[in-house]
């Protein structure tokens, strides 16, 4: 039985803690980059998670569900932190991050591949950094000694400069608006989460755009000025399903994932919890990459021993 459960809430943070005799487990959720969307209430396997709408004033936009954790029944697996888009769950043991169910091996890490060409970049140019809804990319202009410029437009010597884009990867959720609004073609961003999201406009209750009001991606959601309803452009969707968490008429909103890049892994926990992510079909569809994958690899095993 554990010492102590220990739960502390303020306005941006919530953590959770279990201290042991010999341990201290922690859970900490940044309010600041959690947009509710449930996906790691989808796939926490003691329950411990729970989505809380927010009650919407009249007049007043909506506002991105909150997430609560039970302190009783978090086992600090790591799980949510693991799948989360958006890097707004962290696992401490003893004051060291680390994530129990990676380091086991029983889960895999998202793939968020973003890769910048600096030698495209224009050293006038801070389109990525603007286009960025979550603030995650900073561009830094240096002398070829390192020291950072900071007025450009007055530097005679700008072929002499240097461009250095940085881009918190661990908490982007790979909308491509970086790569789309880049003037040089200097980005490529490859998405974490494929889907699809359909609006059933018929069934949207007449002038309600809750889902455009918490969707943390501009433009993945839009207002048509045709029709006044809410539209999709999936190029930006990132497909995390807050809009459908929000959304007032069940069948008005359908989104599906239809494949996650991740590690690879071979782990019955995971392929579970791929299920509840995405359809049966997908988990079974992995299923099938392993097992051709485990027979190739067992090919050149006995090519090798015949060699």
């Amino acid at each position: 039985m554990p010492m102590k459960l220990l739960k502390t809430e303020t306005e941006n943070q919530l953590v959770v803690e279990r201290i042991l005799h010999a341990r201290r487990y922690s859970l900490t959720l940044d309010r600041t980059l959690c947009t509710g969307c449930g996906i790691c209430k989808e796939i926490c396997p003691r329950e411990a998670i729970e989505v809380k709408t927010v009650p919407k004033v009249e007049g007043d936009k909506a506002r991105p569900p909150t997430i609560d954790v039970s302190e009783e029944k978090c086992h600090y697996c790591g799980i949510c932190e693991s799948i989360c888009p958006f890097g707004a769950l962290k696992v401490t043991v003893d004051g060291e991050h680390v994530i129990p169910v990676i380091k086991s091996e029983s889960f895999p890490q998202l793939i968020r591949e973003i890769e910048v060409d600096i030698t495209k970049c224009d050293v006038d140019c801070v389109d990525c950094e603007e286009a960025c809804p979550l603030n995650l990319i900073t561009v830094t202009v240096q002398t070829p000694d390192g020291k950072e410029v900071k007025d450009v437009k007055s530097r005679p010597d700008k072929e002499k400069l240097k461009v250095n884009v940085e881009i918190k990867k661990d908490l982007c959720p790979c909308c491509r608006l970086c790569e789309v609004k880049c003037p040089e073609g200097a980005i490529r961003v490859r998405k974490i989460f494929h889907g699809i999201i359909r609006i059933d406009r018929e069934k949207c209750p007449e002038d309600c755009q809750d889902c455009l009001d918490v969707c943390p991606i501009p433009g993945a959601l839009y207002l048509s000025e045709e029709d006044g309803k809410v539209h999709v452009n999936e190029l930006f969707c990132v497909y995390c399903g807050v809009c459908k968490v929000v959304c007032p008429v069940e069948e008005a909103l359908e989104l599906q994932r239809t494949h996650i890049r991740h590690t690879p892994v071979r782990s019955g926990a995971w392929n579970k919890a791929l299920e509840k992510l995405t359809s049966t079909e997908e988990m079974a569809k992995e299923l099938r990459t392993k097992g051709s994958a485990k027979k190739l690899e067992s090919v050149k095993k006995r090519v090798a021993w015949s060699e």
